[in-house]
């Protein structure tokens, strides 16, 4: 299976997709049926219904996801309610879009998915400003949104309910997909005709993504109660398999080395090559290990053949002892070898996950033990008056988009020419964002995707005549559209705006005006949007990164400090070690993801770029070595050596380096404590002349005292 049919695959039978489907039968089943009676309005009405409540139907828990999608029944109930009734009073109106706009924003203060259940009830509450209802329609209209929300949310319970596996399936394949390709990034480093640069820079926004696929599939998993308390064999291979991909991801991060040193050393003996050329066919079974789970397919690969392909470059690197200018440096091949035995090892045990043998053992116990690794917020209604300040961001974020939808209103209600002003509305509503670089991203592909749906549009409507063949275009359309909106917006915008186009023809609307008003609807809006993004109260990300430079050192002291405990003989257990791991991951990404941001920012508002990155290179390196040493001596546990005198100096100078680092950044912040206990007793002195840990350490105070340094030159 080459790449693209791996692509293919992984869109296919992805959760995108699946949502996609969904969306398009929930909005077009209650519309064309009630059309078929004559009920077009009404179906209409029902389909606008389901379309708010998918809003809210993120990945996730089905726990979550139906407590969502009972919110957003209420909220949606209650705005198309509001809605209809102030209709009249353009006083009125104005009146309930400033409030419901500050008001629905708030609810971003308790998470992501709540954030979301407020856009559904705005956009419910703009869609009703398409056809307001009659005075007397009003409490219909309202139930009828009811009712297609009500459809929705049981068309989306029951194919949970029949496939109860499939979302954590897939959340677990797209989690092998993106290690799949970190690992392939790797690959790039043994090539000596890449830039090291770039191939840093795409290895750290890989992390990011792997990080969100991870905590995507750490949070389904371990937030539904009958795979955590793995009560079946599916359950548990499941949770078995995404712990050992976790490790793996640990393995594959922890395989860095002086990539510089290693290509001048190595370059010319040509044994860089046959390396990446090994890692890329790891990383292509992997992949198609993640095919094969997210499909819910018997896996097909060839994975013996890795075996044997490792052994070929063993007896490759073998031969260079006998080469008296390289076989001083071997050493460090052979690190890279035993790396990538153990990486091809435990790529044969995610394999595993296909052995339908394995015993369900169910061990309840372990739910508390899962449930640590997920961040757990509840609806606390003190939050909300907390969040009342402009220390805010969400208060913040609120009063921008209080302010731009009174202006789109206005300007809305000003245009007396469109039948579709509120368009203006919604666009603003959902292109800003509560950071301007999402906003302005947003708005670029919000106006290019709209150009070119239109476009599309237009040709489908005059090279087809055949009403049949536009319906069926338009499904199609329809699917695509709502399969990207998480992924690639611009792909959204394309086939919505398109298949809009499509729809207003069956309405007997000219496509051309139709067309040409969206585009100046679309125009207006980004740009009241983009104006409100960049002088309403913004927070640029530089004015954020240094509270997770912060987290990221905080997180890689505690790493670093558990090394010196693993030293000193006394190991952490499991579960507390794959805490201290996640933190390091998580906030070590979340620091990536703010610095992409910020690149995408004005370069006014940019503060020290090139300094920030290579702070954020730097990090990466410092948790990845120590990762590797920590893996080392977890291997060779229980005969782990104390560390001889030099290398507990090497040590407490680079926790010493941290600590000042994350003092300069963050002065007021908790520093973890500093002073190396002594070793236990029993456990055995390393000889000072042990030079791979020796040279590990002295390594890891290198790096530790290069971000000091970087962080000196950052807040100075």
């Amino acid at each position: 299976m080459n790449t693209q049919t791996r692509r293919l695959h992984y869109f296919f039978f992805g959760q995108n997709f699946t949502d996609g489907v969904r969306v398009t039968v929930a909005i077009l089943l209650p519309a064309a049926l009630l059309a078929q009676l004559g009920y077009f309005e009404q179906g209409l009405t029902m389909a606008t219904g389901a379309l708010c409540l998918s809003v809210t139907d993120t990945p996730g828990p089905v726990a979550h996801r139906r407590n969502g999608m009972l919110a957003a029944l209420a909220l949606v109930f209650g705005t198309g309610l509001l809605t209809g009734l102030v209709a009249g009073n353009v006083w009125l109106l104005g009146l309930e879009i400033a409030a419901l706009s500050f008001l629905l924003t708030m609810l971003l203060v308790w998470g992501a998915r709540a954030g979301a259940v407020g856009t559904a009830a705005l956009l419910n509450a703009v869609l009703v400003l398409a056809h307001p209802p009659t005075p007397g329609q009003v409490l219909p209209h309202a139930g009828l949104l009811l009712a297609g929300g009500l459809w929705y949310a049981a068309l989306a319970q029951l194919v949970y309910q029949v496939r109860p596996y499939r979302p954590a399936q897939q959340a677990l394949g797209e989690c092998v997909h993106a290690l799949a390709r970190f690992l392939e990034l790797k690959a790039r480093f043994y090539q000596p005709q890449t830039g090291l640069a770039d191939d840093y820079r795409q290895l750290v926004a890989q992390q990011v993504v792997v990080n969100e696929k991870q905590e995507a599939a750490r949070d389904f998993l371990f937030r539904t109660r009958q795979i955590v308390n793995e009560s079946t064999s599916q359950g548990r291979r499941l949770v078995l398999t995404f712990v050992e991909t976790v490790d793996l991801y640990e393995r594959v991060s922890a395989g860095h080395y002086d990539y510089a040193a290693v290509r001048a050393a190595f370059g010319p003996t040509g044994i860089l090559p046959g390396i990446a050329t090994l890692i890329r066919h790891v990383a292509t079974e992997l992949d198609q290990l993640g095919v094969a789970i997210q499909a819910n397919q018997p896996y097909g690969g060839v994975g013996p053949e890795l075996g044997a392909e490792w052994e070929r470059l063993q007896a490759r690197i073998s031969a260079l002892d006998d080469d008296p200018a390289t076989a001083a440096n071997t050493w460090v091949l052979k690190k890279i070898l035993v790396n990538l035995r153990d990486i091809i090892r435990r790529v044969g045990n995610i394999r595993r996950y296909f052995d339908e043998s394995q015993p369900a053992e169910p061990t309840p116990s372990r739910a508390a033990d899962h449930a640590r690794f997920v961040a757990h917020q509840e609806i606390e209604l003190h939050a909300l008056s907390q969040n009342f300040t402009m220390k805010s961001a969400v208060f913040r974020h609120a009063l921008r988009m209080t302010l731009a939808c009174l202006v789109a209103f206005t300007i809305g209600e000003s245009l007396r020419n469109g039948e579709h002003n509120y368009w203006i509305l919604m666009t603003v509503s959902i292109m800003l964002k509560p950071g301007f670089s999402l906003t302005r991203q947003r708005n670029t592909e919000r106006i290019v995707g709209t150009l070119v749906g239109g476009a599309l549009g237009a040709a489908v409507l005059w090279l087809l005549p055949w009403p049949e063949v536009r319906f069926g275009v338009l499904v199609v359309f329809m699917v695509v559209a709502y399969s990207f909106q998480r992924t690639v917006y611009l792909v959204t915008v394309v086939f919505l705006t398109a298949y809009l186009l499509i729809l207003f023809s069956f309405a007997g609307l000219s496509y051309l005006g139709v067309a040409e008003e969206r585009i100046t609807d679309t125009l207006i809006g980004c740009a009241i949007a983009f104006a409100a993004g960049y002088f309403l109260f913004p927070r640029w990300e530089s004015d954020q990164l240094t509270d997770y430079m912060a987290a990221a050192l905080r997180a890689n002291l505690v790493y670093l400090r558990q090394l010196a405990d693993r030293l000193a003989g006394r190991p952490l257990p499991p579960n507390e070690y794959r805490l201290l791991r996640k933190n390091v991951y998580v906030s070590g990404a979340n620091l990536a993801a703010a610095f992409q941001r910020m690149l995408t920012e004005p370069k006014s508002k940019q503060y020290r770029p090139t300094k920030t990155y290579e702070f954020v290179v730097l990090n990466h390196i410092l948790s990845s070595n120590i990762a590797s040493l920590t893996g080392t001596l977890r291997e060779a546990a229980p005969a782990v050596p104390a560390f001889a005198p030099e290398s507990r100096r090497a040590l407490t100078s680079a926790l010493a380096a941290l600590q000042k680092s994350l003092l300069l950044i963050a002065p007021t912040a908790e520093v973890p404590m500093l002073e190396l206990a002594p070793a236990e007793s029993g456990i055995p002195t390393a000889a000072t002349d042990d030079k791979s840990l020796l040279e590990q350490l002295t390594f890891l105070q290198k790096v530790s005292g290069d971000i000091g340094k970087v962080t000196d030159g950052l807040v100075k």
